[in-house]
């Protein structure tokens, strides 16, 4: 059969049930295998109808390695919007089975990353925060932003997610103050000011700011705010629908099945600087 053989992670997720609807719908791609969170009442059933679809003849299983051997070779890409662990564990998984890997997971600590980036020695992963075409161009303006107003602004950023959401700044957040960061010289892990309580005393004119909001169903909405003296910059980007992380995810799983073993981000699939 012909089309790129894809295994999706999560497949009952929030995440995963909209991949799975992207693979579905997309002429050159063919779900081949998925996984459900263990313990849970989905592992056994159709992918398709734990995703909330119609059935697509794929048992959700409940270990990657397992889905991936069902599959009996057809596995190119694994695509993994689940937990930094989890997301780790299957990297590990994809480089034992020679599969290449696209993460969407956040949340990542150094010992989760560094998973990753051994997988990536032996596969090749694409890794990013957000795998949404129009966030990745709102990266491009920040960093064009940054670079044409320089050090007689102020930058900050704000980030809103639903109250379901376990990690604060989000990944995307943290990756637009390091594009910044980086636009102006600077290194955010160095000025990076995480939220503010108490008697901080006056901004500095190195730091970034980053600040977190949580409530409601928001999907996710990210502004870099550029602010001088009698004006200020905002760029802005509000997802409305998962679709559009989904849609990036299976567009990153089309471009990393030709790549050679390397830890690579959404950047390096469109062509971008960031």
């Amino acid at each position: 059969m012909a089309g790129l053989g894809i295994v999706v992670t999560g497949a009952h997720g929030r995440m995963g049930a909209r991949i799975v609807q992207m693979v579905r719908d997309d002429p050159g791609a063919r779900l081949v295998g998925a996984t459900c969170r263990p313990g849970t009442a989905h592992v056994g059933l159709d992918a398709g109808l734990a995703a909330g679809l119609g059935p697509l003849e794929i048992t959700c299983e409940d270990d990657l390695a397992k889905a991936i051997e069902g599959a009996g070779g057809e596995a190119k890409v694994v695509i993994d919007f689940t937990q930094a662990e989890a997301s780790a564990n299957h990297a590990r998984i994809c480089a034992e089975q020679g599969v290449a890997l696209v993460v969407g997971s956040t949340g990542f600590d150094d010992a989760t990353h560094e998973v990753v980036e051994v997988a990536a020695r032996k596969v090749p992963v694409v890794m990013a925060p957000n795998m949404s075409v129009s966030v990745n161009l709102l990266f491009e303006l920040a960093r064009t932003a940054a670079e044409v107003l320089g050090d007689g602004y102020d930058a900050e950023i704000l980030e809103i997610h639903h109250k379901m959401k376990k990690d604060a700044p989000s990944g995307t957040a943290l990756r637009l103050g390091e594009v910044v960061a980086s636009a102006l010289g600077r290194e955010m892990r160095e000025v990076g000011v995480y939220g503010r309580h108490g008697n901080v005393g006056a901004r500095t004119n190195e730091e970034i700011g980053v600040h977190a909001i949580r409530g409601g169903d928001v999907v996710g909405e990210h502004t870099a705010f550029f602010f001088g003296d009698g004006d200020r910059v905002e760029l802005t980007h509000r997802a409305t629908s998962r679709n559009t992380f989904a849609r990036g995810a299976v567009r990153a799983a089309h471009w990393v099945a030709g790549q050679e073993p390397g830890l690579y981000g959404m950047a390096d699939v469109l062509g971008a600087r960031s």
